[in-house]
């Protein structure tokens, strides 16, 4: 997969938290924006998906939550 540049503005306590993790996990500080950002992006995706089946399921047992309402 091929990199790009980026160019961002963070708080500096972060950014310093940051590269100091990626010294102690003998990482990059671009490696680990890259995760970072991937994890977030699934994250993010997901709970979509998971909030759908959650409307799915709670259509499909309405007279379940009704008696249990009671």
């Amino acid at each position: 997969m091929q990199n790009i540049k980026i160019s961002s503005k963070v708080d500096e306590e972060v950014w310093n938290e940051l590269k100091s993790l990626a010294k102690e996990r003998h990482q990059n500080v671009s490696g680990l924006l890259t995760e970072a950002i991937s994890e977030y992006v699934k994250r993010k995706r997901i709970r979509p998906e998971v909030l759908n089946h959650l409307e799915d399921s709670m259509d499909q047992n309405e007279e379940l939550g009704q008696l249990l309402a009671r």
